[in-house]
Parts: C-alpha cells; sequence; structure tokens
C-alpha cells in the first residue's frame, strides 16, 4: 500500500495520510497539490509534504480526489521553513500554508445543489422560498449555494437547503473549483481577404456612408504602420475615441478578425538606465564594508540617517547578485513604500522587478508566484510586505529588510504570528543567502545585536550630499494655550513656519497618528461617551461620512443629533484626528491645496500611488497623515514637518512606547529638507523636557539606545527576555476570568520563570469577546525549545478541562 503525508489549510497542527495507487505514488512529488476529502463531505487542497507505506494507527486512510499539479509549486525549502515557522511561532503548520500561499490556489469545495431524480415531488408541501428553488431547478440541472442566496434574496439559505433535503427533494455534492483564471487579451486583424491592394480599394468604397467604421479602420492602419505589433481592442478603441459596438459590427461584416493573447497580468513596462550608480564616498565606504561582514558573518545592520542613501546602497549590491543570475528579496513594512520603491528600482532594473502584497489580486499574486517558482527574469527582484517571504525562491542569495524596526512585520492575527525580520534570517540561513537590515533608528534587539558582534554593524552619520539635518523647533502646548497662541490644534509657530514654506513654494508635511475627526464624542450635560455595542472602545466620529466608526470591529452609527443617555443636544467632540486637521487646514490656509492619507483614503489598490504621485508633482502643498508618512518616503521639496502632538505616542501603555516615539518622531523629521535646503520641524508637545523628546531634538539614538536597555534588564525585557503573550478570548466573562486564572496558577507553578497575569488590557472586550492575557518572560540563557514544549503541554492540558474548551487561546511569541 501506498500513501502520502499531507497538510491540509486548516488549523491543525498535525500532518494527515491518504492513501494513493502506485501509478500516483511514483507520480507525485513533494510540494504537489492534491485534492483530499476531508470530515463528512468537504474537499480541500492538500499539500504533499511525504510520501511512505506505513498504514496509520488511529485512522483508517481516505484516498485522494486528484492530483492538481504536475509538477511541484512549492519548494523543499519553503516546506522546512514553514515547518520552522509553526514550531518556533507555536502555531499549526496548516495556519502557516493557509497564510503563505495565494488564496486562489488553495481550491475549496464548493457545494452543488441538484434535483433528486426518480422522486415525484408534491408541490404543495413546499413552502414559497422552497418552491422557488425547486422551480428554478426545473430550468437548469444544478444551482450552486450562491445562485440561490440570489434568488431568495437571504443570505442564510441553508435552513430551506436542509428542509428541502429532508423532503427528498434535493441532493447535495461537493465540486471542486480552479480559481485562477489565466487573462486573455481581445486583439484584431485585418480580414486576409483585405490584404492585397485591390481588397484595400474595395474596403474603402464599402465603408463609405459609415464614417465611424471606417475612421476605425483608418485608425487600425495608422497604429500598424507605427508600432508593427498586434493591436488589443483596447487601444484601438482608446486611440480612435470610438467604442467597441463599432469593432463588433466590423468584425461580423468580416472586415476585422477577433483572436485572443494569454498575457500576464503583472507586465511591468520599465527601460533600464545605461549609466551605471555613483556612489557618494560614505556610500561607496558603507557598501565596502557590507560587503566585508558578509565574509565572515550571515547578517549586516545598516544603521544611517535618515536621507543618507541608504536605497542606493541596496541597489548597488542587488547589482551584483543580478550579475550572478540570483533572486533578491527586498522587504518592506509598508505597502505605501512599495509604490516608491518599484519606480526607483525599475529606473536600475527594468522589467525584473516583480512586486507582491495584499493589494494585488488573488490571479496577480498567483502570476508572480508562478514567476518565481519558474526563475523567471520578470521576478528577478521581488519588492514587497511581509507575506512576500513566503514565496518559493531557489536561487536567493540576499533578503534586504528595510525599515527594519517597523512593527508592521510582526503580523498580529490571525496566525501565523511570525516577525518578518526574524523569519526572513532563517530563510536567508536556508538558501546560503545574505540579510541586510537597514534603518535610522534600528530596534533596540538589532542594535543589541549588532553591539555583541552576532551581526555586522556599518553606521552612515552623514546624509547625501552632505545636507544639513533638519533644525527642531519644540513648541510648549501647555504655555500656548495659556497664552491664547492657538488657532485650533495649531500653535503660532507652526502657523508662521507653513505661511513661510507655502509663499517660497515648499511643501509641508503633518502628522498626526490618529484617523477620523475625534476619537470621542461627550455629552457636556451628563457626560455620556458613545461607545461600540460589541467592544470596550468609544466610538470615532468621522465627519466625512457623518457617522461615528469603532476601528476595532467596524461597527457604525449616523451621528447622533442628541444624547442617547439624556437627550441633550450638547454634544461635544474632544480630540482630534486627520480629518480634524484636514479641515482646520482648510480654514487656516484656504487657497492651499491639501491633502490626507490614512486608512480612510488609500482604500483601494492605487489608492497609495494616487497620493503619493500628486504630492510629488506637487500637486498637493500640505499632506496630513498617519504614520504611513513616516517611513522611507522621499519627496524633495518638502522644507517642513509638523508633529501635531507628540504626547500621545509616548504615553502607550506599553514596553516600547519610549523606543517607538523615537523611531517615529525621527523618521517623520526625516522627510523634512532632503535637498540642498536645510529642512525644519516643529513637535507640538505638552512636556517639551522630556527625555525622549530631548533624544529627538538631538537626534542622539544612542543615549535612547542606553536608557531603554538600562531599563529593560531592570523591568526582563527584550533583548535580555524574551517574552510569550497568551490571549484568552470568550463571551462569558466569568468563565474568561476562571479559565485564565487556572491556566495562569498551572503556569506559575511548573515555570521557573516570571508569569505575569492574568491581566485584562486596556481594550478588554473586542467583537463581544473578554481578552485575558498571561505574559511569560524567558531568560536569553533558558533553551527556548524545552520551555514551549512544556507550555504546549499546559495549553493541551487546559484545552482538555470540559468548561474551559471553548476558550480561545492565542500564542505570540516574541510578543511586540
Amino acid at each position: 500500500m501506498h500513501f502520502v503525508e499531507v497538510i491540509l489549510p486548516l488549523s491543525l497542527a498535525k500532518t494527515f495520510t491518504y492513501r494513493v495507487s502506485e501509478a500516483e505514488f511514483h507520480f507525485v512529488k513533494n510540494g504537489m497539490r492534491v485534492v483530499v476529502p476531508f470530515g463528512k463531505s468537504k474537499m480541500y487542497t492538500a499539500l504533499i509534504i511525504g510520501k511512505h507505506q506505513n498504514e496509520p494507527l488511529l485512522y483508517e486512510a481516505k484516498e485522494i480526489d486528484q492530483i492538481l499539479d504536475e509538477n511541484p509549486i512549492v519548494t523543499q525549502i519553503q516546506i522546512t521553513h514553514w515547518q520552522w515557522i509553526a514550531s518556533y511561532y507555536m502555531c499549526a503548520i496548516g495556519d502557516v500554508y493557509r497564510g503563505a500561499m495565494p488564496s486562489a490556489l488553495l481550491l475549496e469545495s464548493e457545494t452543488i445543489v441538484s434535483q433528486k431524480q426518480s422522486v415525484i415531488i408534491e408541490e404543495n408541501i413546499l413552502s414559497d422560498e422552497e418552491y422557488l428553488v425547486y422551480q428554478a431547478l426545473q430550468q437548469q440541472s444544478s444551482l450552486r449555494i450562491h445562485d440561490i442566496t440570489s434568488i431568495l434574496n437571504k443570505k442564510n439559505v441553508f435552513p430551506v437547503i436542509q428542509r428541502l433535503i429532508d423532503k427528498n427533494v434535493l441532493v447535495l455534492q461537493e465540486e471542486v473549483q480552479e480559481l485562477y483564471k489565466p487573462k486573455w487579451v481581445r486583439y484584431v486583424r485585418l480580414h486576409s481577404r483585405y490584404h492585397s491592394d485591390s481588397g484595400l480599394g474595395d474596403l474603402l468604397d464599402a465603408l463609405k456612408g459609415a464614417a465611424k467604421q471606417r475612421e476605425i479602420v483608418l485608425t487600425y492602419f495608422q497604429l500598424n504602420a507605427k508600432e508593427n505589433h498586434p493591436i488589443s481592442v483596447k487601444q484601438l478603441i482608446e486611440v480612435a475615441n470610438s467604442s467597441s459596438s463599432i469593432v463588433k459590427v466590423l468584425i461580423e461584416k468580416e472586415i476585422f478578425e477577433e483572436y485572443f493573447i494569454q498575457e500576464d497580468r503583472i507586465n511591468f513596462q520599465g527601460n533600464a538606465q545605461e549609466a551605471a550608480l555613483e556612489l557618494s564616498k560614505a556610500q561607496q565606504q558603507a557598501c565596502d564594508q557590507i560587503t566585508s561582514h558578509f565574509e565572515t558573518k550571515e547578517v549586516c545592520l545598516l544603521h544611517g540617517l535618515t536621507s543618507s542613501g541608504k536605497t542606493e546602497i541596496y541597489i548597488k549590491l542587488i547589482e551584483e547578485q543580478l550579475a550572478s543570475g540570483k533572486q533578491v528579496l527586498y522587504l518592506l513594512p509598508e505597502i505605501a513604500l512599495t509604490t516608491q520603491l518599484v519606480g526607483r528600482l525599475r529606473t536600475y532594473f527594468g522589467d525584473k522587478v516583480g512586486v507582491y502584497h495584499s493589494k494585488y489580486s488573488n490571479n496577480e499574486r498567483v502570476e508572480l508566484w508562478k514567476q518565481v517558482l519558474e526563475q523567471s527574469t520578470k521576478a528577478q527582484i521581488v519588492i514587497g510586505a511581509r507575506s512576500a517571504l513566503f514565496l518559493p525562491f531557489s536561487n536567493l542569495s540576499l533578503i534586504v529588510v528595510d525599515e527594519e524596526h517597523e512593527q508592521t512585520f510582526k503580523q498580529v492575527d490571525p496566525a501565523p504570528r511570525y516577525h518578518a525580520r526574524d523569519a526572513a534570517i532563517v530563510l536567508a540561513n536556508a538558501h546560503k543567502a545574505k540579510v541586510l537590515l537597514g534603518s535610522a533608528t534600528p530596534s533596540i534587539e538589532s542594535y543589541f545585536n549588532a553591539q555583541s558582534d552576532k551581526y555586522g554593524l556599518v553606521e552612515i552619520t552623514e546624509r547625501y550630499g552632505n545636507v544639513q539635518l533638519p533644525e527642531i523647533e519644540l513648541v510648549d502646548l501647555k504655555d500656548s494655550y495659556f497664552r491664547k497662541k492657538m488657532t485650533g490644534h495649531f500653535s503660532e509657530a507652526l502657523i508662521e513656519a507653513i505661511t513661510t514654506s507655502l509663499s517660497l513654494g515648499e511643501q509641508v508635511i503633518l502628522f498626526q497618528n490618529r484617523r477620523g475627526y475625534s476619537p470621542i464624542m461627550e455629552c457636556l450635560t451628563c457626560g455620556n461617551v458613545p461607545h461600540c455595542q460589541q467592544c470596550d472602545v468609544s466610538l470615532t466620529y468621522h465627519q466625512h461620512k457623518n457617522q461615528l466608526r469603532c476601528h476595532y470591529c467596524g461597527y457604525a452609527m449616523a451621528k447622533p443629533t442628541q444624547c442617547h443617555s439624556c437627550s441633550s443636544i450638547d454634544l461635544a467632540t474632544k480630540g482630534f484626528g486627520t480629518e480634524q486637521i484636514e479641515q482646520e487646514l482648510i480654514t487656516i490656509f484656504p487657497d492651499a491645496k491639501i491633502g490626507r492619507m490614512d486608512q480612510d483614503t488609500t482604500r483601494g489598490k492605487f489608492g497609495f500611488e494616487k497620493i503619493i504621485d500628486s504630492f510629488k508633482n506637487q500637486e498637493i502643498q500640505i499632506l496630513v497623515g498617519t504614520q504611513m508618512l513616516a517611513k522611507g518616503l522621499d519627496f524633495n521639496n518638502v522644507s517642513l514637518v509638523g508633529i501635531m502632538n507628540a504626547d500621545t505616542m509616548l504615553y502607550h501603555p506599553d514596553f516600547r512606547a519610549f523606543e517607538r516615539s523615537f523611531q517615529m518622531m525621527t523618521q517623520v523629521a526625516g522627510r523634512s529638507g532632503r535637498s540642498e535646503k536645510r529642512g525644519k520641524v516643529v513637535i507640538q508637545t505638552y512636556n517639551p523636557n522630556h527625555n525622549t523628546i530631548q533624544q529627538v531634538t538631538n537626534n542622539d539614538y544612542i543615549g535612547m539606545y542606553k536608557e531603554q536597555l538600562y531599563d529593560r534588564q531592570i523591568y526582563k525585557y527584550p533583548p535580555y527576555f524574551r517574552l510569550i503573550k497568551l490571549t484568552l478570548k470568550h463571551r462569558d466573562f466569568d468563565k474568561l476570568k476562571e479559565g485564565a486564572m487556572w491556566l495562569y496558577q498551572v503556569m506559575s507553578q511548573n515555570l521557573a520563570l516570571p508569569v505575569l497575569g492574568p491581566e485584562e488590557p486596556p481594550i478588554s472586550r473586542i467583537r463581544n469577546e473578554y481578552i485575558r492575557t498571561i505574559l511569560i518572560k524567558i531568560p536569553q540563557t533558558t533553551p527556548i525549545g524545552s520551555t514551549k514544549k512544556t507550555i504546549q503541554k499546559m495549553l493541551t492540558s487546559f484545552e482538555a478541562v470540559s468548561q474551559y474548551r471553548a476558550i480561545k487561546v492565542a500564542v505570540n511569541v516574541d510578543y511586540y
């Protein structure tokens, strides 16, 4: 008997064994997909990770349904890397498989409903809804679930289907469908009978009375003479300024013939520049140092000031790898950054650059996956957010992790809760590749590793072209409010600086790390604040949509005209977000062109591109935004950056609050004065003498690093300790409290480690589930593998207690 071992795309920690025939056994390879039955009737796309002849003891192995691939679409290195992620981050291998693959490659079965044959149905026993479904099945042989949903015009159609099954009217079957569809583009060519000169004369005579048709034919000739390549219907219509219906008439008249060509969706037309990249003396020096570090170390940290030209160094190192035909992965923390960077890289590498992130459609992601797998030159360099780490590289030689300090590299939900920077280092190790971490404000862990000689360290202490660092001015908000020198949320100093910049034709960036109009709406009579029905948070007011929204679950309600508690109409907003700043700017600077960049304005696929391009082309003079603005964007004409309120970041209940505030403010400040003229930064704060704000003002990274390191050692935090955070959720408050206490007691008795909790987090209920957290601190000297096994055993025994089985437990290793 022959068997294959497979991973299923479900949150299951173990692999499953399925039976195959001898011929299939010899045909299939690790990394191929097969459709397998699982449970009573479901079909799933499983991935083969092993072949053997050992029959499972605990269950009878089912047969596979079909083989989907002719060749493996996942490499052995990927499978090993996924297994490492599952074991290190304490999650199910099925979660990693589901998170890693483009969802179009994970086919799931779709339920097909058909009428039971040779059964006489009495129509009078059917209800109205049942009769509608029955009647639809008279017209066509089978229906899908979504067809029935649209017929009945209701979401939950399963009760109706169940009743029809009980009445012996319907049968269900599962059908697996391929989700990926290649892109076919429609082209036209002139019919063969018009290829001779006499034929052309006949053609123009035939179209004498049809001016629009004649115009399209003439446009076709012009394009054909100029471009000498196939002409698509879309291009023809655009150039002739016509419509597809006229082209259709010409095809019906057999003047044109239509044909289709399969095209890649991700088709970048970029011409590489011939001129070689010239590095400055400091950049060249850094480049040489990185190369020499790579001879002895796997990882190197590049700590360069904002605007010191780190991207050019990356490009130089990438050039060397491409020359030897290798693949390069360039990881970025934000989709917004890929927009600008793709343009810069295409200037040097033409169409060798592929992009991979969640704003791309399923089909586009599948195409890039296939290009990387086939080692196509179209995807020799892949730029992407953290998910690009899972692509099927087979010839990887360099991974660049830009802005490595960013918290967005850590996935929070759903599992796998991996950190892309750390997982990239493990992946590079498997490929015998090198990793370059780059940042102007490295994370304390990375800098600590560099100081303790685990990583190489290269520093650039001057900006590119010797441009000066921006001048930083602190504005004391307490004093400004007291002296009545404020207009809305703008101090006199900031308004003056904006006026000066605008009069010189320069651009301004204003930073406020909170979207919406204001986070709180309060009744001035009774003090009531509208809260989300499902979460323990106040609703944020969005003026643009005139509604209150919850930023955790998406619940929204129209803006109330009176207090829901005491019916008073005296409602006021407290605090401010990007929307309110934008409104105030319109009042203060009515002639300025103002733009806003936050989650609300960058919803679409090209949302980022539109805003960044219009700012770069100086169509926007003042750009207001959240942390999206803080990272790696390069605008030459920005001379002023304003930080509206520096204190919101400082007092966040998190051990990284000061480190994050320093990074965020330094990065935002670094967007200013990136060309010849010195930039300016205005920081508004209630606490100008705070250590962190003083460190930002003096650009004192080392001072911040030493101060934070001292605190971390005393309070047992990274880099001296590793953190594992357990989050428990349940709808029943008392059951959760009891379960969390049970787990905490078991852990504190069996682990000779600091275990903190069970703690109610600042937001203790989200989507009607109450939350409790337990934090385990593991010293770097303790072997983490055996500790995790012990923790896993305790979690398994927790699940075995019947009254706690319904409590969800999420494990977050290296909690950030």
